[in-house]
């Protein structure tokens, strides 16, 4: 049978004898993914995942590729001539020659004895060979021309070669440590079985699998440019010989970048297990995935594990590979990119760092959430696949960008967006906060969309009929009884429903954010800060969990509240709660100016716009306790209230608030500038002047009135009016 995939071979034994790969049709398909057998308790129950992975590769800009779901630009890298890549002299360095079976030193230097490239183990007795078995002009496999060697890997010698029967194509060799090493040789043949049917851009191809003089190679698609970790060795060397770690968000976008790959070899049951800079290559505006030798069906009990010291998910040995392990070593090299992390493969090869040990893990928050997340050294608290930790990543690259001053906001998959929100209030209302969204494969997630009625009481009747008890019913059915409980001031009947849930599902962060809730109606900040805690670990992307804890912090008088509503505000300016309540808790510190760049964040799109600029004005009118008064914040009040496009009374009232105050500062014996009565006025003014425009303001405010409140303000325009001769 001759193969399909246009080269010049023949189907035999299932496999085409010169590009390695099964035909197109009659393949075997992989095994389904295996569950992972960890403990059972999980932060986040509930996969990303709904009605779709969300978007997270590349977009085109021009004729560069930007990563991270097109958000961070990456120059290309040049690929380079192959033969350039050819070692000069092919040989292990000392310091990384070490026994293939038990893991100890070997090949070292005793003494005036140099080290030597082959042996024994004088650990185990393994023997060992770190001399190239292939040269120059070697043809392997009848097809394979070998160049030279690249590099010395894990399983052995990287050889460059040239496939003689298919156009002259650049490939790699890559070889076995030991030939006599059963392991080695065992996960050589299974690469074979099943890698030849891997095919994903992100992932290096395997083309065959030859033997030569006793040893086998695996052959596979040449990737020049450069690997992660040669692009910290460069940065470093650029910085002088010190440690030049990557950007966050450039991190991010390489690690984004290749999460596909994960999700797709994830997807046939197959884990990749060694995961590290070393093995990510850039090559023009692509990223690879090289090195598949570690790569084992995800149900093969029996396959020898290869992962790097430091990388490695600490319960490989007990509990074997699964998807959570592979997710470890994705958490593992952001760490290693983003740091200098000393100690990682010794003190901390288990473990993180303290937050406050790195200045970028004190800066980005949400970012060392996730890591801690994804490296949790309970599997069954780390991300459940690979596109609920894309998607959070993806949602911790948008706060780093717009901390930098770029925001990036997009909808969240998880939550709704503000409930409503009134700026003008004095205290940050928990009925504003955005709500989980329902899960779409619930199975009445249908019939949850056709609730609609808004009365608590008239909720939970028509929740009696619902098709099952589901945990989406009972989440709805919990909201209701904490907002009735609002309504009569009793919640004990949402405390014994919600203790109900957490019992049943207490893993599952929904829970935990209605936990949260309730809490907050109760007034027990503190159990309301751990349970929005919690839902901001199990989502470090997410905005909706800071939101509730800025919130929070503010109701319980903790200033911290700010640096989370800054957070938010910045990374998607639509929340404007958020920056509502950034300006109160600037303003309650003293800060006018920082209380009214908050306000200046609500897009002039938004209906809550008006609103905002009305706070930015009271926010320069209203004198802290604590702040002298500023003459200048008065007449940038001023001008802000003449470009307001509100009812004539309401701006006859902030017209009032800003004369009052400027009464107060004349009291004082400041000097005003004219332009606190408007912009178009010169020089200095008197009480006088400021008495006959608050009688106006007064007096315009009262023709909108009616009764009582109207006389009041009469009275109010009187009083003050200044004294005049008749």
């Amino acid at each position: 049978m001759k193969c399909e995939r246009d080269c010049p071979g023949t189907i035999e034994d299932g496999y085409c004898d010169t590009c390695g790969l099964a035909p197109r049709t009659g393949s075997t398909p992989a095994p389904a993914p295996r569950e992972a057998t960890s403990p059972s308790v999980r932060t986040s129950a509930l996969s990303t995942r709904t009605s779709g992975s969300a978007r997270t590769g590349s977009s085109r800009t021009g004729s560069r590729r930007r990563f991270g779901g097109g958000l961070v630009d990456i120059a290309p890298i040049t690929q380079a001539d192959p033969a350039t890549a050819v070692m000069a002299t092919a040989e292990v360095p000392e310091s990384k020659r070490y026994c293939a079976k038990c893991g100890n030193q070997v090949g070292r230097t005793r003494g005036d004895r140099p080290g030597r490239t082959s042996g024994f183990c004088p650990s185990c007795g393994e023997p060992f060979n770190f001399t190239p078995k292939l040269v120059k002009g070697d043809l392997i496999g009848g097809q394979y021309e070998v160049i030279g060697a690249l590099a010395h890997g894990g399983l052995g010698w990287i050889y460059l070669a040239v496939d003689k029967n298919v156009s002259d194509r650049w490939v790699v060799l890559k070889g076995l440590l030991n030939s006599g090493d059963e392991d080695a040789l065992a996960a050589a043949v299974a690469e074979r079985r099943f890698l030849a049917e891997v095919e994903h851009p992100n992932i290096v191809k395997i083309y065959n699998f030859v033997e030569h003089d006793g040893a086998g190679y695996i052959v596979m698609e040449y990737v020049g440019g450069k690997s992660l970790k040669d692009i910290l060795k460069d940065r470093r060397t650029a910085a002088g010989n010190t440690s030049d770690p990557l950007p966050v968000d450039q991190a991010l976008a390489y690690v984004l970048e290749i999460m596909p790959a994960f999700g797709y070899l994830h997807d046939r049951g197959l884990i990749y297990c060694d995961f590290k800079p070393d093995n990510v290559i850039q090559v023009a505006d692509q990223l690879k995935l090289i090195d598949l030798g570690g790569v084992v069906h995800i149900d093969d009990q029996d396959a020898a594990l290869y992962g790097t010291v430091g990388y490695q998910a600490p319960e490989m040995a007990t509990l074997g590979p699964s998807i959570a392990s592979d997710l470890y070593t994705i958490g593992r090299t952001l760490a290693v990119l983003t740091t200098d992390f000393r100690g990682y493969q010794t003190t901390f090869s288990d473990s993180l760092p303290d937050r406050g040990e790195f200045p970028v893990y004190q800066r980005f928050e949400s970012f060392y959430r996730l890591l801690r997340r994804a490296t949790a050294s309970n599997p069954g608290e780390r991300f459940v696949d690979s596109a609920e930790m894309a998607e959070q990543m993806l949602g911790v690259l948008r706060q780093v960008l717009a901390a930098e001053g770029t925001p990036q906001p997009a909808p969240s998959r998880l939550f709704t967006g503000e409930l409503r929100t009134d700026l003008r209030s004095e205290t940050p209302r928990w009925q504003d906060l955005p709500t989980p969204l329902i899960d779409l494969t619930d199975p009445a997630a249908a019939f949850l969309a056709s609730v609609t009625v808004t009365d608590p009481a008239e909720v939970l009747t028509l929740l009696r009929s619902a098709p099952a008890e589901t945990l989406e019913v009972a989440l709805r059915g919990l909201r209701a009884l904490i907002d009735l409980g609002v309504r009569d001031g009793s919640f004990a009947g949402a405390r014994q429903e919600c203790d109900r849930l957490a019992a049943k599902y207490g893993d599952d962060w929904r829970v935990a954010w209605y936990d949260g809730l309730l809490a907050v109606a109760e007034g027990q900040y503190t159990e309301a800060r751990q349970r929005f805690d919690a839902v901001y670990s199990a989502l470090p992307g997410e905005l909706a969990p800071q939101l509730a804890l800025g919130l929070t912090l503010e109701l319980a008088g903790d200033a911290a509240a700010a640096g989370y509503y800054d957070v938010v505000s910045r990374t998607d300016p639509s929340y404007t709660a958020a920056a509502a309540g950034l300006a109160r808790c600037r303003l309650g510190a003293g800060d006018r100016s920082g209380a009214v760049e908050a306000y200046n964040r609500v897009p002039g799109t938004s209906s809550a716009y008006r609103s905002s600029q009305v706070g930015a004005v009271r926010a320069l009118v209203r004198a802290h306790a604590s702040a002298v008064p500023d003459v200048d914040a008065l007449a940038t009040a001023a001008a802000l209230i003449e470009r307001l496009e509100v009812e004539a009374a309401q701006l006859a009232a902030l017209r009032a608030e800003l004369l009052e105050q400027a009464l107060r500062n004349v009291a004082g014996k400041a000097t005003l500038p004219a332009a606190v009565l408007g912009p178009a006025r010169n020089g200095n003014i008197r009480e006088r002047d400021i008495r006959f425009a608050l009688e106006e303001a007064y007096r315009e405010m009262a023709r909108a009135a009616h009764g009582a409140e109207k006389i009041r303000l009469v009275d109010l325009a009187n009083a003050s009016r200044p004294r005049t001769r008749t």
